[in-house]
């Protein structure tokens, strides 16, 4: 049986740019991505402390050491510059092997989003 887990969660950044005009994603700091273990194209929940909005998008990397986190497309409504979100992945394995597993938990700092 294959259970769905928490991969990686980026916790407490902040938004850094809302791009309406744009086809979709959100754009994140590759060093935070990298960090979390988060690639190119991978599904990320975004849970956006500020207001309870949730919603689903895929990753794209942005600019190193830029701190940047950049909401794009019709997900661009869902946040303003600003707000405190938390990124999370999910990855499904095995029972056992979920059980063992340790998710890459990154804590960047909140104001600037770089890492610590």
């Amino acid at each position: 049986m294959l259970v769905n887990v928490v991969k990686s969660k980026i916790h407490r950044v902040k938004v850094t740019g809302a791009e309406l005009h744009y086809i979709g994603s959100i754009t994140i700091d590759e060093d935070l991505m990298d960090a979390a273990g988060i690639i190119e194209g991978e599904r990320v929940q975004i849970v956006n402390v500020t207001n309870g909005e949730r919603l689903e998008t895929y990753a794209i990397p942005g600019p190193r050491k830029s701190g940047e986190v950049t909401l794009n497309g019709a997900a661009a409504r869902k946040v303003a510059k600003g707000d405190t979100l938390i990124l999370i992945v999910y990855a499904f394995m095995e029972l056992e092997e979920a059980k063992a597993f340790k998710p890459s938990l990154v804590f960047p700092d909140e104001e600037t989003n770089l890492l610590k």
